[in-house]
């Protein structure tokens, strides 16, 4: 999967995520800051969009430990093949 289809599968999950909760998702871009941004996602809800990611991919890219990220671009990246 290339980066720009994850960022697609990204952004579906987020606004998911937010609508479950009765807000409004705002756009998600590559540049969108998943927490801490104004998304509206706390890290429980962070750690349910990487468990849905993996499920998507196929893969963990977190299975040898954390990597840092911050934005929606980032995450698409680690997990884009």
């Amino acid at each position: 999967m290339t980066e720009q289809e994850m960022l697609g599968h990204i952004s579906r999950l987020v606004a998911q995520i937010i609508d479950d909760k009765g807000l409004d998702a705002p756009e998600i871009t590559a540049d969108t800051e998943l927490l801490d941004g104004g998304v509206g996602i706390d890290s429980l809800d962070l750690a349910m969009l990487v468990r849905d990611l993996e499920e998507v991919a196929g893969h963990d890219p977190f299975s040898e430990g954390f990597i840092e990220f911050r934005t929606a671009g980032e995450l698409a990246k680690l997990y884009a093949r």
